[in-house]
């Protein structure tokens, strides 16, 4: 087990939810493909948008921009 692996399992340990946003962030960075990153990107959105943390924004668009995610759509005011 690598050591950024050891710290992802101590961070669920502890329920640690802004380190695993920081962790599956940092992993994500570190991915060998984009299945990977999108995989890891995916998990650090999630438990950004648990905590409210302001990172979950960036972390939205980077997966819309791996095609991940998809832009919402401007609502009308004819659709309401």
């Amino acid at each position: 087990m690598n050591e950024l692996e050891a710290r992802l399992l101590a961070a669920h340990a502890d329920d640690d939810r802004a380190a695993l946003v920081r962790l599956y962030t940092e992993a994500a960075d570190q991915a060998m493909d984009e299945d990977a990153a999108a995989f890891y990107l995916t998990h650090a959105y999630v438990y950004a948008l648990e905590l409210g943390a302001l990172q979950a924004g960036v972390l939205r668009h980077r997966l819309i921009d791996m095609g991940r995610e998809a832009p919402l759509q401007a609502v009308s005011d004819s659709s309401r």
